[in-house]
């Protein structure tokens, strides 16, 4: 038992660092585009990315050397408050534009400041933290962080899957404009990997399951860049053709 025990914690210690480095490379790599290309939707993406690698990081400091109360306290604040706010932020400069998601971007951004404060000043309640074995929340701290924890969560992800069904109505509407099938599927990815972390959470807080915790976190993280992989790649088909279309319609008006 003890044998497994220890193979079942080098399992969850590399899978916690293996999610850092992907999370990391993502965010690189939208921060690269963002420089590029300036889409309002990168630039939360990629904060957001960056919020899960530095969680991820915090993990992996847990996991591998033993848990204290400023490490907990970062992993909860980026990996369970405010990340799904800023990946939701993105979904909304995709599918309602920049004028709506500078409004918006305004909300998380308060949220995000007050998360803070209320997770760092929050007490610890019951013994202090320590171990490898990740803490759930309920047993850490009192209502106010939690249900902050709640909002962000539950109001990010359903502006996820809002932005999924949208841009499949959408994708049925007007199958030929270009761009709109591969969106649907971007936000149909961000979905998916939403949910994927989600029920990595829903695992350990239940069943205590850490290596099913930190398997969803690799897993939904590649699965949600593969979604905003396919969103810029839209945007660029979608200029490409506009682009295209201009200057058919500029040698049709000179001839």
């Amino acid at each position: 038992m003890d044998r497994r025990h220890r193979t079942l914690g080098v399992v969850v210690v590399a899978l916690a660092f293996f999610a850092t480095a992907v999370a990391t490379l993502f965010a690189q790599a939208t921060l690269v585009r963002f420089t590029r290309d300036r889409r309002p939707q990168d630039r939360a993406w990629c904060i957001a990315l960056a919020l899960f690698a530095l969680a991820s990081a915090a993990l992996s400091v847990g996991v591998s050397t033993g848990w204290d109360d400023a490490t907990f306290r970062i992993f909860y604040l980026l990996g369970a408050v405010v990340n799904v706010p800023w990946l939701a932020l993105g979904t909304v400069y995709v599918v309602a534009g920049r004028k709506v998601g500078s409004r918006v971007q305004i909300g998380v951004v308060f949220f995000s400041g007050l998360a803070a404060g209320v997770v760092f000043a929050a007490p610890i309640i019951g013994a202090p933290i320590s171990g490898v074995e990740i803490p759930a929340g309920s047993d850490v701290f009192g209502a106010l962080p939690r249900i902050m924890a709640a909002i962000g969560s539950v109001v990010g992800a359903a502006v996820i899957f809002g932005g999924a069904v949208l841009s499949s109505w959408r994708f049925a509407r007007a199958r030929t404009t270009p761009g709109n099938a591969m969106r649907a599927t971007a936000n149909a990815c961000i979905a998916l990997g939403t949910i994927v972390l989600s029920s990595g959470g829903l695992a350990q807080g239940v069943a205590g399951k850490d290596q099913a915790f930190v398997a969803s976190l690799a897993i939904g993280i590649c699965i949600i860049y593969a979604g905003f992989v396919l969103s810029a790649t839209a945007t660029t088909r979608s200029l490409t053709t506009d682009a295209q279309l201009s200057a058919f319609s500029t040698a049709v008006s000179a001839a």
